[in-house]
């Protein structure tokens, strides 16, 4: 695979941790796929887990996302934080973390119920309900969970505001 680098090295995030904060912080990734030389873009919440290197999604068992997942597990996935438009500056203000991977779908009860979890602690304001609620027997059964094993990430940022 060919390496590119930042025309603006300033703006380079290189720092695992700050990327890892980045992901930590946001609630959606968008991520890219392709089948038959037919690019699919689609943005999800996520769950994550830094240590073992991969974000989860939940998704129908079958659909447009499934079928392309399936023909190519190979994505490219974006996590943005925006914040904002510098008027009259004619620039943005932002932090990315770009990533690419590939895509598993999980199959383990345990993996799938902490998934959930680790998506759910994230987004909810009360997770303990909604565990009680979503993370059944039944309900994990059912779900399915893709899971992006990260291959590697860049950031960047704009934090301009001059």
């Amino acid at each position: 695979m060919q390496t590119y680098h930042l025309r603006r090295s300033e703006k380079a995030i290189t720092d695992p941790a700050e990327m890892w904060a980045i992901i930590a912080e946001q609630k959606v990734m968008t991520l890219a796929m392709c089948k038959d030389n037919v690019p699919y873009l689609v943005t999800v919440n996520y769950g994550y887990d830094q240590a073992a290197g991969c974000l989860y999604f939940h998704c129908a068992a079958a659909g447009k996302k499934m079928d392309y997942l399936q023909a190519n597990p190979a994505v490219w996935g974006q996590i943005l934080e925006d914040n904002g438009y510098l008027d009259g500056k004619c620039d943005h203000a932002f932090r990315s973390v770009q990533f690419q991977g590939r895509v598993a779908f999980v199959d383990d009860i345990d993996e799938k119920r902490r998934a959930l979890s680790l998506m759910i602690d994230r987004l909810e304001s009360d997770p303990a309900a909604v565990k009680a609620r979503q993370v059944t027997d039944k309900a994990v059964a059912k779900v399915t969970i893709g899971k992006v094993h990260i291959e590697g990430m860049s950031g960047k940022a704009n934090k301009s505001t001059a």
